[in-house]
């Protein structure tokens, strides 16, 4: 199999290598609170058996992977769900089963992979959390110094974990945006492997590998999968997981993709009813993890809704608060609110799907990363 980087815009390639980030044509065109421009992404050229590896789908080597067990979580049949809801095809992607609780860890996995195999030792990150305590985990097991930037606002567990994996922790006062642009300085800086999303192309192409386990573990695939959506990076993913499929005629056709957003922090949704993204609000969202101003893979999030019909929801923080609890008292399985989010969109939605729907909803994060928002949806006992 042969990769190279390809812009998402226009669609010049590139050998890839640790110096080419996002696309300088394209770069050039960058404008304030704006998200990225020339987004990069993994095209590949070859054929594969119906019985690949994941690994034969990525640009790194298996070799270079650390020894840490990130991907094939399970898919969950939630027998009380399905009966409660009328879905017998309903499943969840217990995707945040990971060393770390968080489907970032599929990102820090590549990341980390790439970062061995080309003998760099710093990677440094922005993060509202979950990527920063994923970095910090996977980068552990790979030997790696990391450095994250996140919000004195993130839940204090997420930043915990960055500083028992030893990771060097910067709290910025101010939004994830302002992390995101510190980050960027400090790798420049020191020469360090930045792993932001959507800035590392390796962060989308990590994200696709739920994709291909969902064609793995569905034997006729699913019909509608549901993402929760912040910054576009983790959707990105699933539909080049699906992408590259299709490319290897391993599918006939892509799901229908569900992009939910919290009705606090919808950039995206609004710019596909917009046609385009316009000056950013302030996010005001319980859900930490999808609560970002400026999607910094829009762009491409954009691109790839509009080129499958894909769907954008939003939901409320209440929506997200009585999902979280439904879904962990009726299942079993706690997802936080950012992954309850999209649990949430698949509980709007419902009514217009058809009952024997192959549904799919995509829950990325553990519950326990944050307590405190999930106090808000229970009764304490006194």
């Amino acid at each position: 199999m042969k990769f190279t980087y390809q812009c998402s815009e226009c669609g010049r390639s590139y050998a890839i290598s640790p110096q080419v980030m996002v696309c300088p044509d394209c770069a050039v065109r960058q404008q304030p609170d704006r998200p990225l421009r020339g987004v990069l992404v993994v095209a590949l050229e070859g054929r594969v058996s119906r019985d690949f590896s994941v690994f034969d789908l990525l640009p790194v080597p298996e070799r270079w992977f650390p020894s840490i067990p990130v991907g094939n979580t399970p898919l969950w049949a939630p027998e009380r769900l399905r009966r409660r809801l009328g879905f017998p095809h309903l499943s969840l992607k217990d995707a945040p089963l990971t060393p770390t609780g968080s489907f970032k860890d599929r990102a820090s996995y590549l990341v980390a992979a790439f970062a061995r195999q080309h003998s760099l030792k710093q990677v440094v990150v922005a993060s509202t959390g979950n990527a920063a305590s994923s970095m910090a985990g996977v980068g552990a097991a790979a030997g790696l110094e990391v450095s994250i930037f996140i919000p004195k606002t993130a839940p204090q567990a997420k930043m915990v974990q960055s500083l028992q994996y030893g990771a060097h922790v910067t709290l910025v006062d101010g939004s994830y945006g302002q992390a995101y642009e510190l980050s960027l300085e400090s790798s420049r800086a020191n020469g360090a492997l930045n792993r932001n999303t959507a800035y590392n192309p390796l962060t989308i192409e990590g994200k696709k590998t739920v994709s291909l386990e969902l064609y793995r573990q569905l034997p006729r695939g699913p019909e509608a999968v549901f993402v929760p959506v912040g910054d576009g990076v983790i959707l990105s993913g699933v539909y080049k997981g699906f992408e590259d499929l299709l490319q290897l005629g391993l599918i006939a056709q892509l799901p229908e993709i569900y992009a939910i957003q919290a009705e606090g922090s919808s950039a995206i949704c609004r710019a596909l009813a917009a046609e385009d993204f316009a000056v950013p609000r302030t996010s005001k969202t319980l859900a930490d993890s999808i609560a970002v101003d400026v999607p910094r893979g829009g762009y491409l999030a954009l691109k790839y809704l509009r080129r499958y019909n894909g769907r954008c929801l939003t939901v409320s923080d209440d929506e997200i608060l009585v999902a979280q609890k439904e879904l962990a008292s009726t299942s079993g399985l706690f997802a936080e609110p950012a992954a309850a989010a999209a649990f949430a969109g698949f509980l709007k939605q419902r009514e217009d799907l058809p009952a024997k729907c192959r549904v799919v909803v995509l829950l990325t994060g553990n519950g326990l990363k944050d307590i405190q928002t999930a106090m808000v949806g229970i009764t304490l006992p006194e």
